[in-house]
């Protein structure tokens, strides 16, 4: 049972490693042969549209045919029972390298030739024939009231909606009110701000990473049940 946890965060300590860290011991503690990667320790770019994968009799098998540091990544994630991708949230949306990571993950198992069940009118998209058990990480400054007035649960809601369609399953969970700075007298940043921010990392923080566990821990006894 293997998990791979994807830190699209460019620190690689703070919350959104330590959201992911948890997720880990979770998958880990379920009995997953877990590993964590850090997106910012690698140079590669998004889809660059050659449409390898989508010829006819493609050899790709869902896996993006562009080569560069991305590629044995992409390779770990493919072979992974688990998958986890962790990302900040800077303006509205996750991290650059995390929506590279996704469009090239997402694209090549993606058909053009897809089916639609007459009964249910679930639509079949992907080339895939077993579940892959993914979920995203979302961490922020907001709080949940203004994320959600925001329309954050439909913006980043989109790349869970994609991983669902593709692989058959997928959960989000988000951090709130996320510490940012070690020293909040260095930095420019309104009144109060510091104190609202210790107040969650105390009182909320470790109910969040918590769940994170939990997740972790969920995702891999499904992927346990299926196999």
């Amino acid at each position: 049972m293997k998990a791979l946890f994807v830190n699209g965060s460019p620190r690689k300590n703070w919350t959104t490693f330590k959201m992911l860290e948890s997720a880990m011991k979770g998958a880990i503690d379920a009995g997953a042969d877990a590993e964590m990667i850090h997106l910012y320790d690698f140079a590669f770019k998004g889809c660059v549209s050659c449409l390898a994968c989508k010829l006819k009799n493609a050899k790709t098998n869902g896996l993006c045919a562009f080569k560069d540091s991305l590629t044995p990544i992409l390779e770990k994630a493919f072979a992974a029972d688990v998958l986890v991708v962790g990302s900040p949230v800077y303006f509205d949306y996750p991290t650059g390298p995390v929506r590279s990571f996704l469009e090239r993950l997402m694209f090549p198992v993606l058909t053009y030739n897809y089916k639609t069940d007459p009964e249910t009118e679930e639509i079949k998209a992907s080339i895939l024939t077993e579940t892959k058990h993914t979920a995203i990480i979302y961490t922020m400054g907001r709080d949940k009231e203004s994320m959600e007035e925001c329309r954050y649960p439909e913006i980043l809601g989109v790349n869970g909606k994609f991983l669902k369609l593709l692989f058959g399953h997928s959960e989000t969970l988000c951090s709130y009110n996320a510490y940012q700075f070690g020293d909040y007298s260095q930095y420019d940043v309104i009144e109060g701000l510091e104190e609202i921010r210790r107040k969650h990392r105390e009182e909320e923080f470790p109910k969040e990473l918590q769940s994170a566990y939990e997740l972790g821990r969920r995702l891999t006894q499904l992927a346990e049940k299926r196999n």
